[in-house]
């Protein structure tokens, strides 16, 4: 099904929109995800939410926020991955940017960060575990990184099967080059070596996955993600066994497809 500015086709299991500018694709994306709110209120009384961070998700998120009829007094929101060590008042804390950007905005009924610099980061991460699991996750909202990556889970440490619920894990130089082509550290040296991150199951286990992954440095990983087996040497492409999740494409990302 297609029209003059989407086309709408599936990848195994894998709903995939394509659109041709940016602005059409996060509003779409974002009517998306406030109608899951939106129903997950009326059925139950509450919505719980995962929401990623990065460059590309600024407009998806500012046009999610200013929707109209979204009861934020009853949303639950959730934070999927933080750098280790790092404090909420750097610039590159995705705390900082999911406060700023969204929660400081909306002023949600709850709000969980995952805390980088917790002085026991374990006992933060059974906390925080026992919040995301005490009721069903109604969407995960998410990107794809430029080496594939899901959240934090680069190749190197994804496991589709992964028994655990948040983790600590190393990033590869691919995912610390993009933070800084991303413009939130000024080297390599000065990107964080471990991060804290929700695994890949963990995302799956929502009532709804919707990944926005503008952009022509993503244009890779979208190929990879659709057209290459499915592997943890592309993370992104475990989202084609996702009946429930849908890729949000514009003519930049999806330029490498055939």
């Amino acid at each position: 099904m297609s029209n003059s500015s989407e086309n709408f086709y599936q990848v195994d299991q894998l709903q995939v929109r394509r659109f041709d500018a940016l602005a059409e694709m996060a509003t779409a994306a974002a009517d998306d995800a406030a109608n899951v709110m939106r129903k997950a209120i009326a059925q139950r009384g509450s919505a719980r939410a995962i929401i990623a961070t990065g460059n590309s998700q600024d407009l998806f998120l500012e046009k999610l926020t200013k929707l109209p009829d979204i009861d934020w007094s009853k949303v639950a929101l959730f934070h999927m991955d933080e750098y280790l060590g790092m404090p909420m008042t750097h610039t590159a804390s995705f705390r900082k940017y999911l406060k700023e950007r969204v929660f400081d905005v909306v002023n949600p009924a709850e709000a969980h960060f995952l805390e980088g610099d917790a002085m026991e980061p374990l006992k933060a991460i059974r906390a925080y575990t026992d919040a995301l699991q005490s009721a069903p996750i109604d969407m995960c909202c998410l990107g794809i990184g430029e080496n594939g990556h899901i959240a934090f889970n680069d190749p190197a440490v994804a496991e589709f099967e992964d028994p655990k619920v948040i983790k600590i894990v190393k990033l590869d130089d691919k995912c610390r080059s993009q933070q800084v082509g991303e413009g939130h550290f000024p080297n390599l040296d000065a990107v964080p070596m471990y991060a804290i991150t929700l695994t890949i199951p963990t995302l799956c286990k929502v009532g709804r996955m919707i990944a926005v992954v503008p952009e022509t440095r993503k244009a890779q990983a979208v190929k990879d993600s659709l057209e290459g087996p499915i592997s943890t040497a592309c993370p992104g492409s475990f989202l084609r066994k996702q009946a429930h999740a849908a890729l949000y494409l514009e003519s930049d990302s999806a330029s490498l497809l055939a």
